[in-house]
């Protein structure tokens, strides 16, 4: 079976979805920040490696890199692009073993990487996957709170050895 790595256009994505572009107009590190939870839930759901990448190609600076929840952020260093460190990471990342997908709707980079091997995922079908991703978990999350809670030793018992307890239970004679 081959390892899943799902590569993320960070600000592509926040740029793509609605949530995320109104939280971009308030606070971009907001927007930030709740892409990386649903990234996270992405990661346990789909036991997949995540990396989110950020453009820090008109900043000033020095490329940084950290773990949270689990998933690898990287912001790019000074004049490098999202586009052009993705790219090197896909290079990096590809082998026998490992299928690589990188998330944006940037089309011209959704071509260099699908030439390079690795396979797409645009803005829309990675927020589709995590929409359908979290009704599933929704929907286990209320079954097991309807389902009533039944006594596992109970019904495992056969009706003579449930009478013996009752009778003992009550302080009856044997």
């Amino acid at each position: 079976m081959k390892r899943c790595v799902l590569v993320v256009d960070g600000y592509n994505i926040i740029g793509d979805w609605p949530e995320l572009q109104r939280l971009k107009e308030r606070n971009l590190a907001d927007a930030r920040d709740r892409l990386i939870e649903q990234l996270a839930e992405y990661r346990v759901q789909m036991h997949c490696r995540v990396i989110i990448v950020f453009d820090a190609y008109m900043q000033k600076g020095i490329e940084s890199k950290y773990n949270q929840y689990q998933l690898e952020i990287v912001y790019t260093r000074e004049n490098e692009t999202a586009d052009e460190r993705i790219e090197k990471l896909v290079i990096e990342l590809l082998d026998r073993r490992t299928q690589v997908y990188v998330a944006t709707s940037d089309y011209v980079e959704q071509r260099v990487i699908f030439a390079q091997g690795a396979l797409r995922k645009s803005a829309r079908e990675l927020q589709l996957e995590l929409e359908q991703m979290n009704e599933t978990v929704e929907k286990s999350v209320r079954h097991k709170r309807v389902r009533p809670f039944t006594n596992r030793l109970e019904t495992d018992l056969s009706e003579d050895v449930k009478l013996k307890l009752e009778r003992m239970r009550r302080g009856e004679e044997g």
